[in-house]
């Protein structure tokens, strides 16, 4: 699937990537709009249709994925909310056999992520990612989500890497065109983020159905 000779800078998102995407849909889609509605007399579905409404009005900005953000919205602490389901945090298949495959033949492995830093932290604790990571960069910190087109000259500029020798592997299609826009010659969108939703088909983005796929 790669040409892994011409291939020197592995970007990796996090969420629905390297980690299953079913911890955030049942935190985002369940248990915060199920505790939020409960306390102010709502049930889950009026819960749910009101917490969407406020994420598509912010997607696209780092305010969809700030749990400062959210926490103040909703006057709830979000961050300790995200605890009650750490035990559905799980890392994809074949993850850590590639990571540590790419680390072995020399290639520079960025984990590059909008998640709030309190998130990525919390995750990163929970997974042990970070022994597999050369580079961690959280969107926050450079002041611009992933889908902004000038998110990724800023990235290059804070950490140096040739867009023509670079894969992003991320499950999210307007990051990776965004990333494709800017010049990085190598992207592939997660077919499935979620192991327990239906996978995406995107027609004009190379789909990964597991890691086993890049591995030698």
């Amino acid at each position: 699937m790669i040409e892994w000779a011409g291939i020197d800078t592995v970007l990796l998102d996090m969420d629905g990537t390297l980690l299953d995407l079913h911890y955030d849909n049942a935190f985002w889609f369940d248990h915060l709009p199920r505790t939020w509605g409960e306390r102010r007399g709502l049930d889950l579905l009026s819960a749910r249709s009101v917490i969407h409404n406020h994420a598509e009005q912010r997607r696209g900005t780092l305010d969809f994925y700030c749990m400062s953000y959210w926490s103040e919205l909703l006057e709830l602490d979000v961050a300790a909310l995200n605890e009650e389901l750490a035990h559905l945090i799980s890392v994809r298949p074949q993850v850590s056999e590639f990571l540590l495959w790419l680390g072995a033949t020399g290639k520079k492995r960025v984990l590059v992520t909008n998640s709030h830093r309190s998130g990525l932290d919390f995750k990163l604790a929970r997974t042990g990612l970070t022994a597999w990571l050369d580079e961690i960069v959280c969107a926050h910190d450079l002041h611009l989500p992933k889908e902004d087109p000038l998110f990724w000259p800023r990235l290059q500029s804070l950490h140096s890497f040739d867009p023509l020798r670079t894969l992003l592997v991320d499950d999210n299609p307007h990051v990776l065109r965004a990333a494709r826009d800017y010049g990085v010659a190598h992207v592939l969108a997660v077919a499935q983020p979620d192991s327990r939703a239906a996978p995406q088909h995107l027609t004009d983005l190379p789909m990964l159905e597991g890691f086993e796929q890049l591995l030698p």
